[in-house]
């Protein structure tokens, strides 16, 4: 026994010598104490967060050169080791990959178990197909497992309805007015806005200390689509969005959290055989999404998910309907 403590005193003095040696940001070389107010005051509070900026993003933070900048972020990567990693390894962190149910059993098989964290899924498709039906079953299922897990809805086109999640929340057997409390929704007014609250969403995770799961951003494109009319806006609405999507991106992998985007779309006149739509965004939405899922309606009431694109899962198709309680499967 007196060994076994002894032992015991050794590892946890070694892990407190290991926590006063870790690097923050104040250990850089060039970052006074005004520069790491500066950085942390927009959310660049770990090496982390430094190491995965742009150098143009510091620039704008703290007004710092760009050699400097650069330099920042070298050195922030290779304190964390970051760089090429096994496929071992990164089976390992995959290990911590959620997957949040929609509630019908078809529909999360043919995503390999439901929609994973760390992934931007989404879901395009014509209006009444789902899309916003899914959002909310989500907002409520990421809390079935983990009722301290947060939602964060960004609303651009007014559909978020608390009655609904009532319903849901309901359905699922879970307390109404804590899912209610759980889901931090912001309406977002132009692309500018919308932008700026996927950027917020690190405060929330950083500074409040919340547990987000979930980012659901309905729609994706509404705003972008509204506000660059034309073929001469074109490339810079491409701009915007590939920025966006960045954003989002770098969230659900930094994070561990799902990143649920609806999408709308448009017909294709062009296009004499098959489905004539087609998801708004073009190759910069499709690139970035890690799943792209088509919604549609189908016979009776029901709807369809087509699974268009996965990095692991074939595609497919599953049959779900929609009814006060949420996502079921058909009978």
């Amino acid at each position: 026994m007196p060994n076994n403590e002894a032992k015991e005193t050794r590892r946890k003095r070694k892990e407190m010598k290991e926590e006063k040696t870790e690097k923050t940001i104040y250990d850089l070389p060039g970052v006074g104490a005004a520069t790491a107010e500066k950085l942390i005051a927009v959310g660049f509070s770990d090496l982390m967060s430094i190491a995965v900026a742009t150098p143009a993003e510091l620039i704008d933070a703290t007004g710092m050169g760009d050699a400097l900048a650069k330099k920042l972020i070298a050195v922030a990567r290779s304190s964390l080791e970051m760089g090429f990693e096994s496929g071992e390894e990164l089976m390992k962190r995959r290990e911590k990959v959620i997957r949040l149910k929609t509630g019908s059993k078809a529909f999360d098989a043919l995503l390999g178990g439901g929609l994973e964290t760390g992934a931007i899924v989404e879901c395009f498709g014509e209006f009444g197909s789902g899309k916003t039906q899914l959002g909310h079953a989500l907002a409520v299922s990421s809390q079935s497992a983990d009722k301290d897990a947060v939602a964060v809805y960004i609303d651009t086109e007014n559909t978020f309805r608390p009655e609904r999640i009532i319903q849901l929340a309901k359905g699922a057997g879970l307390d109404e007015e804590q899912v209610l409390k759980n889901i931090k929704v912001a309406r977002a007014y132009n692309s500018d806005h919308q932008m700026l609250l996927a950027e917020k969403v690190e405060d929330l995770i950083k500074k409040q200390g919340l547990n987000v799961k979930l980012v659901v951003v309905d729609s994706l494109t509404a705003h972008f689509r509204a506000e660059f009319i034309g073929r001469g806006t074109l490339a810079e609405r491409q701009q915007k969005l590939n920025k966006h999507m960045h954003i989002l991106m770098k969230l659900a992998d930094t994070h561990n959290l799902c990143v649920y985007v609806t999408n709308q779309v448009m017909a294709k006149p062009d296009m004499f055989f098959g489905d004539p739509t087609q998801a708004i965004g073009g190759h910069i939405v499709a690139h970035a999404s890690t799943f792209r899922v088509y919604l549609r309606k189908g016979k009776k009431g029901t709807r369809v998910a087509k699974l268009v694109d996965s990095p692991s899962m074939p595609e497919g198709e599953a049959n779900f309907y929609v009814d006060e309680t949420g996502i079921k499967d058909i009978e």
